[in-house]
């Protein structure tokens, strides 16, 4: 595993409040929509909600795990971020939702045999220096599944941003001024944000590594998972390798490896 002692890009970024402001274009609406493909694609909505444990390993402000708790499943929100964990904590509170907050890093999850679902979502794997951390967070999320338990992975699909990737963008988010450069090196995508306000200037980079589709089903199989489903976005279109914005893997933990 990577030193940690060495601050990573996540460690800040989000745990800023201006994080949200940069992604509140990603809404509660989205995340029914992914929800709703996720339950029916797993076969979830066949059973009774308060009997299902779900864990969203990275939850950042909660879209989805709240979404889940409304809905009666038992849900723990899992992040980092102490931030936006109580962002979570707050609405699951105003809501009176049952809801379990954990603040594990994904590469030490101590869970065992745990949950019937874990979802990984928004491009939320990828994000450390060496691909032996992305083996062990895989290797963790098998480890808290109960047998024959769902695995949802939620990438970026690389072929499809390759050829759409604006370098550059700039917009207005009340009174910010919002600039994002982009770019691709080797196996990484990099974001420089850049954000102004009339009293000062702060910038954050985003570095998440890109999976082809054949590296990750290998990875994913090779540590005691079944690839039973992949689809190319959250309404549930079928995957097309070279048009779909996402490759979202539907997984099922196998009883040996």
């Amino acid at each position: 595993m990577a030193d940690k002692s060495e601050k990573e890009w996540f460690a800040d970024w989000f745990n800023h409040p201006l994080y949200l402001k940069v992604y509140n274009h990603r809404d509660d609406a989205e995340a029914r929509t992914c929800l709703e493909t996720i339950i029916h694609h797993t076969g979830l909505a066949t059973f009774t909600p308060a009997d299902i444990r779900v864990m969203d390993i990275a939850c950042g402000a909660g879209r989805h795990v709240i979404e889940f708790a409304r809905r009666g499943f038992m849900t723990t929100a899992n992040d980092l971020s102490p931030f936006l964990l109580e962002r979570t904590r707050k609405q699951a509170s105003k809501e009176n939702l049952s809801l379990e907050c954990t603040s594990q890093d994904m590469r030490c999850i101590s869970a065992e045999n745990s949950y019937d679902l874990v979802v990984q979502l928004f491009s939320s794997f990828g994000y450390f220096k060496t691909p032996e951390e992305d083996l062990q967070v895989v290797q963790n999320v098998r480890k808290a599944l109960k047998p024959d338990g769902w695995y949802i992975l939620d990438l970026i699909n690389p072929v499809y941003l390759k050829k759409t990737l604006a370098s550059s963008s700039s917009r207005t988010i009340d009174d910010l001024k919002v600039t994002e450069e982009r770019r691709i090196e080797r196996d990484r995508v990099l974001k420089q944000i850049t954000i102004t306000s009339r009293d000062e200037s702060v910038a954050f980079e985003e570095s998440v590594r890109l999976y082809e589709q054949e590296h990750v089903c290998r990875l994913l199989e090779s540590n005691g998972f079944e690839i039973k489903k992949i689809l190319g976005d959250y309404e549930g279109s079928a995957y097309d390798p070279e048009a779909s914005p996402r490759l979202l893997i539907f997984a099922r933990k196998q009883d040996s490896l």
